[in-house]
């Protein structure tokens, strides 16, 4: 099983990134994108001229990441453009794409609340909402949670009072989401309706990185992470997977270094600039700690692995569910969880093996917005899902409703993330391991944390 390279998904989507089967060296008369990252602070004067003299044209530029987004037909442009000494990485850009992995619709009626019949995951991380009863424990709507996804729906009733913002970053595409994806980690954080988010009074900015069809650039995540940070968010969940990065052996490092620094890049901006970075562990149920039997995992040979950036700077959730225990497809791994929140899965009679024992509402539900058969909206309904995608919002909640109570822009995200942390309920072995992290959020002791 080989794979042009991989990141490990996240969720009911599973998110990889790819390149085109075969060499990596562009071919002459084909127009590719390329991501150029430089040395110290800003961009030299005179990079502009250096793209163009290399054989490429800017495509967009950004001083705060120190990058250009550039675009040539030069199969020669890559080694020209490294060879200017101020530009310390340079590669093709990489794309996002999605896979359909765990989702189904809602069977049940929805002319009346769905929080206490089906909402077990927000009941397990509120202690049934004894959370929403705590001093601004529903968050409040100046406290700002970007949620970095498919879009979103704002005209859901259960969210767009909620929503105070919704952008896209895709050429020529609304912020309307048609996946479904964005609007249920959405929802998960700040739904207030039918269903219920951690943080009901949250605000919501849906960002929009990935088009109707395809997967999304590296650098159009970058440029939303660089926004939220701008707008003076609070918090952003990416619900992408884990940036653990493998390539084929066949692949240079080199090939894949300037998206791995574009993202550190990214979320060390958005950190600097107060944002608390919450994102997925990952589905592949793989120990994601030591790289080379990972890349043994996925590859069934040796492929190199290149560590995840910033991870520092993420809380990286696993997966649980209903029974506090690790879903079967969550990633886990020492020193790459930090805390555990509920997913999802498909019950405790479920065999992964043959497919039977199966129960829908072991997953989560959540907003989706109500597609007819040509995938365009026509309603706004609820939805199953399940995986790392459906864990991350929840502790990104959290982290909102900390703010909400210790006031905006008065907590550093590191001191978000302790309290997360540390008001975590232990439900492996004491004190930190693998599967959980520092254990299961806990919003009723993270607003009691002191």
């Amino acid at each position: 099983m080989k794979k042009a390279l991989v990141m490990i998904s996240a969720a009911a989507m599973v998110l990889a990134f790819s390149l085109p089967e075969g060499t990596v060296t562009a071919q002459a008369g084909e127009n590719t994108a390329y991501i150029i990252n430089f040395k110290g602070n800003g961009l030299p004067d005179q990079a502009r001229s250096w793209v163009e003299e290399a054989g490429g044209s800017v495509v967009k530029t950004n001083p705060d990441l120190s990058y250009i987004k550039a675009s040539s037909d030069d199969p020669r442009f890559l080694k020209r453009i490294r060879e200017y000494k101020k530009v310390s990485d340079a590669g093709r850009e990489l794309k996002v794409v999605q896979e359909t992995a765990e989702s189904q619709a809602f069977q049940g009626k929805t002319d009346h609340p769905l929080y206490e019949q089906y909402q077990w995951d927000i009941q397990q991380v509120t202690r049934n909402g004894e959370s929403f009863d705590q001093p601004r424990g529903k968050g409040t709507k100046d406290v700002v949670v970007a949620v970095i996804d498919t879009g979103i729906d704002r005209e859901h009733p259960d969210l767009k009072e909620n929503i105070v913002d919704a952008k896209s970053f895709v050429p020529g595409e609304s912020a309307q989401d048609v996946h479904g994806h964005g609007t249920h980690v959405a929802g998960s954080i700040a739904a207030n309706g039918k269903v219920l988010g951690v943080g009901p009074e949250l605000g919501i900015a849906g960002l929009k990185v990935f088009p109707e069809s395809g997967g999304a650039a590296v650098s159009t995540i970058a440029e939303a992470i660089h926004y939220a940070a701008d707008q003076d968010y609070d918090v952003i969940n990416m619900s992408l997977g884990s940036y653990e990065l493998l390539q084929d052996e066949e692949r240079k490092t080199s090939d894949i270094t300037a998206e791995i620094n574009l993202f550190k890049k990214a979320i060390a901006y958005a950190h600097q600039n107060g944002v608390t970075v919450v994102g997925s562990a990952g589905n592949a149920d793989a120990d994601i700690t030591r790289p080379g039997p990972l890349s043994r995992y996925l590859f069934d040979e040796n492929g190199a692995t290149k560590r995840d950036p910033a991870s520092n700077l993420l809380i990286r959730v696993s997966a649980g569910n209903k029974g506090k225990e690790r879903a079967f497809y969550s990633n886990y791994g020492v020193g790459k969880i930090d805390v555990m929140a509920p997913g999802g899965d498909l019950g405790p009679d479920y065999d992964p093996e043959t497919g039977t024992g199966r129960d829908d509402t072991y997953l989560c539900l959540s907003t989706v917005p109500q597609l007819d058969e040509n995938g365009e909206v026509i309603g706004h309904t609820y939805g199953w899902k399940a995986g790392t995608s459906m864990a991350a919002p929840k502790v990104a909640g959290v982290a909102g409703v900390i703010i909400a109570k210790h006031g905006k822009n008065e907590l550093k995200p590191s001191q978000v993330k302790a309290i997360i942390q540390q008001s975590a309920e232990d439900i492996y072995k004491k004190g930190y391991d693998a599967e959980s992290g520092f254990g299961l959020v806990d919003a009723v002791s993270a607003l009691q944390h002191r």
